[in-house]
């Protein structure tokens, strides 16, 4: 087994722009609230969806519960809504 290069993976990270930093972050974010909720658990199978597409957007009534085929199964236009 391997060690993971720490330095290394936070290097690809920061080339990263900030803009995608900060989605991610947000994305992470929303996880963290339906985890608080009881809404989903670690390993459960399930990815917490922003409705309108925006993951800055952590607004209760914009997050659902879906699994991870029918969250990553539709194709996105430019502006990270439902094409």
């Amino acid at each position: 087994m391997t060690t993971r290069n720490y330095k290394k993976e936070r290097a690809q990270q920061l080339k990263s722009s900030k803009s995608n930093l900060a989605a991610n972050a947000s994305r992470k974010a929303a996880r963290r609230i339906m985890e608080k909720n009881g809404a989903v658990k670690k390993n459960d199978g399930k990815d917490v969806d922003h409705k309108n597409g925006n993951p800055k957007d952590n607004s209760k009534k914009n997050l659902r519960v879906s699994t991870k085929k029918a969250n990553r199964s539709f194709p996105r236009n430019s502006k990270a809504g439902r094409a």
